[in-house]
């Protein structure tokens, strides 16, 4: 919007998107903190009985607590604009995730798939349920799940409202219970789960895309696509989109089995698997561990993985220019050429050594040591093979490429 607007007492700033029940602002509340306020929809607000049975789940909404849901704070479904105040949390809905980025692989998947566990857990432990977890309600920041809009689908399902065109819930990560109209509780949840980490692991919706009312058949009547889905997620999916509520497995059993799960990743140190054990701890306000083990976790993985392969390449690349430049100033000028294999070495040491302090993967030190190696070989065999005239134009192409680099970079 242009101009800042005043809702009760909070200051919406800028849309931030809107859905089937409301439209969603930026705001600011009294003390100047930020926080997302959902505004209902004029169909919406002018449902009595949706705002009358809304009005009572808030006050059970409220009590949800958890390291992975974004908490309702405040509400006000009096007057011509009702609205719902949740913690605001910065980042992008994993659709969008999915969309730019491609699926979630690795480590990142299963954090992905605990922390919606765990999300889950707490939402139902506050006796609510959520109806309407999907890809679009996940908000992924520094690589982890927050859930949004938990218990108002369930709250504002209503004849009228379904009618004015709000969707109650989405096809493809709706229950078959909740497509057939029959009761539904925690189960419907956990199959949405599956249906929401399922998308995330393959890039794929797992009923298809098309028509509401055909994915709701396929939903029904049809086995998702898992292909996509990693072996250690799959089995665990599967039965999660079962259409028996009954085989469906309870959300405290979620992240028990992906814990089971996680020593067959490929590519995941037991470090990493221990991170994403803690990251499944009751979280409590001020305490700042889960903070600080998201980080290490995301240290860890994928960026770490993109360091080392930096570093390797560095390293590598180091070792030939300087077995190279020493081995051209080895005829006329022997003590230079001597200096820069020492230094190098030197280097080399050093890097090992905060390899160490940094706990690094033993790898590191390999590549260290076989650099260094490497460096003294390319400076015997080209001192060997090459004229000084030869290995000097050579240098000279080199700094001319590296000079080239630093400018256009």
């Amino acid at each position: 919007m242009g101009t800042t607007q005043q809702l009760g007492p909070y200051r919406l700033i800028s849309a931030l998107g809107s859905g089937g029940f409301g439209e969603v602002h930026l705001a600011l509340d009294a003390d100047g903190r930020t926080v997302a306020v959902k505004v209902l929809h004029p169909h919406v607000a002018s449902d009595a009985f949706a705002i009358t049975r809304l009005a009572r789940e808030v006050e059970t909404m409220r009590r949800v607590r958890g390291r992975h849901v974004a908490e309702v704070l405040d509400a006000s479904l009096s007057g011509e604009r009702p609205y719902i105040v949740t913690r605001y949390v910065q980042g992008r809905p994993l659709s969008a995730v999915v969309a730019k980025d491609g699926p979630v692989t690795g480590a990142a998947l299963l954090r992905l798939a605990l922390g919606l566990a765990e999300a889950l857990e707490s939402i139902h432990a506050a006796g609510v349920v959520h109806r309407d977890l999907k890809p679009a309600n996940v908000i992924v920041s520094d690589g982890e799940p927050y859930v949004i809009d938990f218990g108002i689908a369930c709250a504002l399902e209503s004849a009228s409202v379904t009618a004015s065109g709000a969707v109650v819930g989405t096809p493809g990560y709706l229950a078959p219970e909740v497509l057939e109209g029959r009761d539904a509780g925690p189960e419907a949840d956990v199959f949405a789960w599956g249906a929401t980490v399922a998308f995330a692991a393959s890039g794929r919706q797992p009923y298809g895309t098309g028509p509401a009312a055909a994915v709701a058949y396929r939903v029904v009547h049809r086995e998702p696509d898992l292909s996509g889905v990693p072996a250690w997620l799959a089995p665990l999916v599967e039965r999660c989109l079962s259409g028996d509520p009954a085989a469906r497995p309870e959300t405290a059993e979620l992240a028990g089995r992906l814990n089971e799960a996680a020593p067959v990743l490929d590519g995941i140190e037991p470090s990493q698997q221990a991170l994403s054990e803690a990251s499944t701890r009751e979280w409590r306000p001020g305490d700042r561990r889960p903070a600080r083990r998201a980080r290490r976790a995301e240290v860890d993985d994928p960026r770490a993985a993109h360091r080392e392969k930096l570093h390797r390449r560095w390293v590598v690349g180091s070792a030939v220019v300087v077995g190279l430049f020493a081995a051209a100033a080895r005829a006329n000028f022997p003590e230079v050429s001597l200096l820069l294999l020492v230094l190098y070495g030197i280097a080399l040491v050093a890097d090992a050594g905060f390899g160490l302090l940094a706990r690094s993967r033993r790898r590191r030190l390999v590549v260290d040591a076989v650099s260094g190696v490497g460096a003294v070989g390319v400076w015997a065999l080209l001192s060997t093979l090459f004229s000084t005239t030869t290995l000097l134009m050579a240098v000279g192409t080199v700094v001319f490429i590296l000079g080239m680099l630093v400018f256009a970079s």
